[in-house]
């Protein structure tokens, strides 16, 4: 076991009941809030209206809506300037993944006199302050609400980066699995995918000595493998879309990690594809990861065995080739998501080129170290 330090300072308020407790978790860190939301659904829903109004009597509201899916720089700049201009004490974050990813870079571009993009590209600045941030999560995906993390896009330069800094981490996170019912089954498919994959890519690890993390992990994906079924047939089933919404919550929280120092390995090639032709997140990986599971297996045979607990455990296969197939059976057939970039829209992609954007700073050292050729090669089973 590698040594590590898991400290989540993020308070989690679960439940239908949840948002009658925002104004007592927000009121000692100020007055003046502003809620960034995304495209629009938070006001068809009501819920917009149903915050404001909870807000009114405590504080003075501002507002930075249509924060796009893979959130672009140029919001972050637009935010990040309003906080300025007006003062701001709080961010509330209300949608999925991308606006509280948007919404941690607003926190942080709002206390430094540089341009937000720098803590991402270039020369990647530490991110030593930010505003106290909130969320009022309304899908169940990245997981964002319960990390320091945060991805962007930079259509200048063609980028999706990440990057973490303590004083991102959500104060406090609202997960009411109510408003979660209106999430289209596209989008819920998409979620469940992106869940599944986080916890994969803790899963595949070279460090087989933490037997408490493996079962916890196989859980965790059992949970969501049949809660995702549930959630598609009856999307308002409350005890399906709460065990996905916690489930995306612990999935990349740094406890699976357990000191590993490996990187991931599905989502550095994903992110090249949806900064190049803004494909929605967890179905990239859905695509990539199982042609990614067969080249381990074909490059390095001593994956297989691991491969093999992976299905026994999750979804009783009987060895590694069919443990590829069950996956794949619960991504194209149960959540109907596509096979290939073809499905989606996506054609004549240059692998090479997206091979060498990908590896441009080296290998990717993940559970098998995936060079040029390597990423080529997934990069090319998946069109």
């Amino acid at each position: 076991m590698n040594d590590f330090v898991f400290h989540i300072p993020t308070k989690m308020v679960f439940g239908k009941d949840c948002l009658s407790k925002l104004n007592t978790e927000m009121k000692p860190f100020g007055s003046k809030i502003l809620i960034v939301y995304g495209g629009g659904s938070v006001i068809r829903t009501g819920l917009l209206a149903k915050i404001k109004d909870l807000l009114k009597d405590d504080f003075e509201v501002f507002e930075h809506g249509g924060i796009e899916p893979n959130p672009k720089i140029a919001s972050i700049r637009s935010g990040a300037a309003k906080c300025k201009e007006s003062c701001i004490d709080i961010v509330l974050a209300v949608g999925g993944g991308s606006v509280i990813d948007a919404s941690k870079a607003i926190a942080a571009g709002a206390c430094v006199d540089f341009d937000p993009w720098e803590f991402y590209g270039g020369p990647r600045r530490m991110i030593e302050k930010a505003l106290p941030l909130f969320t009022v999560v309304t899908m169940a995906s990245t997981g964002s609400e319960m990390t320091c993390g945060a991805v962007i896009s930079n259509d200048e330069t063609c980028e999706k980066l990440g990057r973490g800094g303590f004083p991102v981490f959500p104060k406090a996170s609202f997960l009411d699995p109510e408003l979660t019912y209106s999430v289209p089954a596209f989008q819920t498919a998409c979620g469940a995918a992106d869940i599944l994959s986080h916890v994969m890519e803790s899963y595949f690890k070279k460090d087989l000595d933490f037997c408490l993390l493996d079962r916890m992990m196989e859980g965790v994906m059992k949970t969501v493998v049949a809660n995702a079924k549930i959630a598609l047939a009856e999307p308002e089933n409350y005890e399906a879309r709460g065990n996905l919404l916690w489930a995306a919550s612990w999935a990349i929280n740094g406890l699976f990690g357990g000191g590993s120092r490996q990187v991931w390995s599905c989502h550095p090639i994903e992110h090249e594809l949806s900064a190049r032709y803004n494909m929605t997140h967890g179905l990239g990986l859905a695509v990539i990861t199982p042609k990614w599971m067969r080249y381990c297996m074909e490059a390095d045979p001593e994956t297989r065995s691991r491969f093999r607990e992976f299905g026994r455990n999750v979804f009783g296969s009987a060895d590694e080739e069919e443990a590829v197939e069950d996956l794949e059976k619960f991504l194209y057939g149960d959540l109907g998501l596509v096979t290939t970039l073809k499905g989606a829209g996506i054609e004549n992609i240059d692998a090479e080129d997206m091979a060498a954007s990908i590896c441009s700073k080296g290998s990717i050292n993940g559970y098998l170290v995936l060079d040029n050729k390597a990423v080529q090669k997934i990069l090319k089973a998946c069109i």
